[in-house]
């Protein structure tokens, strides 16, 4: 597995598309905007689901961390059956997500990638996007990267999606 973790408009997408095509094996994408997309309704702006505050502040409640737990483990399980897996997730809780994420992988060999971008930069490619909640680039570009141990890590400021993810695949080897 690959796990990138960066914040919202870091441009971890990007990376994943380039890497699916330059590894020469198949890899599964996955990531955490369609595991949200994919909660229902009644979990959005829910104390037990997700939150976005107008501000760009993402808080998380109990259910959501009970189907994360279990996006996760199905995505651990497609990995011990033999499929390659790359995720794009974004550690809200920093630290503490890393640990979440390392107790369902057990002993599963991962390359764990930090994806970071300036706030000012990551700011644009909200705006450019228009499907995020004013600021939240910036209130995530630092804290999602918090106590968070990588192998890698990747600057998209500058560097293409191409490069960083050349460079990934690179450190596979």
């Amino acid at each position: 597995m690959i796990i990138l973790n960066g914040g919202s408009s870091s441009g971890k997408s990007g990376i994943v598309r380039c890497l699916q095509a330059v590894l020469p094996e198949p890899w599964l994408a996955f990531g955490v905007d369609s595991f949200v997309d994919a909660l229902p309704a009644k979990m959005q702006d829910s104390d037990g689901g997700i939150v976005f505050d107008a501000d760009g502040g993402v808080s998380v409640g109990a259910d959501f961390r009970a189907l994360e737990a279990a996006w996760a483990g199905g995505l651990v399980a497609m990995a011990r059956a033999g499929a390659r897996i790359v995720v794009d997730d974004v550690f809200l809780g920093g630290a503490a997500s890393q640990r979440r994420w390392r107790e369902a992988l057990g002993d599963l060999p991962v390359l764990w990638v930090g994806v970071r971008c300036e706030s000012e930069v990551a700011e644009g490619r909200e705006i450019a996007r228009g499907d995020r909640t004013t600021g939240m680039a910036a209130q995530q570009a630092l804290i999602v990267h918090e106590g968070v141990e990588y192998d890698l890590e990747v600057d998209t400021t500058r560097a293409e999606s191409l490069e960083c993810a050349r460079a990934i695949a690179a450190a596979l080897t």
